[in-house]
């Protein structure tokens, strides 16, 4: 299912839209790196706790904002990273981990991609914003809000 989502959105995004005046041309070999970049890397690198290959998707300035079990969240990328590397992983834990693919969007070298991430006992939905810096797709800010499921 995830499978025909990502292309169902690649087909959408390869052709060109119109909105507020802006073209939006996305090349598919984009939106495919960034779909896996967040299959390969990021979901992967949360469920597991591989601080190294989840930190391999952020630049390096990332800021993360949003809310958390109702609370305000704000962390830099290194808070953030060092919290995965100190907790137990979603893998270790037996507990269920799912990680999807809502939506990608890209103008040029910026994309955003609305991403549903449910581990322990958060329902995260994630705005996820990517620069692509020489020749690479990487997240430059990270916002999540966790919502009663």
């Amino acid at each position: 299912m995830k499978t025909l989502f990502i292309i169902i959105t690649l087909f959408k995004m390869t052709n060109n839209q119109q909105d507020g005046g802006a073209v939006v041309a996305a090349n598919p070999q984009d939106s495919a790196a960034i779909a896996h970049l967040l299959t390969d890397a990021y979901f992967k690198g949360i469920y597991e706790g591989d601080v190294n290959l989840l930190g391999s998707t952020f630049y390096s300035g990332t800021l993360l904002f949003g809310d958390a079990g109702g609370k305000p969240y704000f962390k830099t990328l290194a808070q953030y990273l060092d919290g995965v590397a100190h907790r137990q992983s979603p893998k270790d834990s037996g507990k269920p981990f799912k990680g999807d693919i809502l939506s990608i969007e890209i103008i040029n070298s910026i994309a955003v991609a609305k991403v549903h991430v449910k581990m322990y006992d958060f329902n995260y939905y994630e705005l996820l914003s990517f620069h692509q810096l020489d020749g690479k797709w990487v997240i430059v800010n990270k916002m999540i809000a966790d919502v009663e499921p």
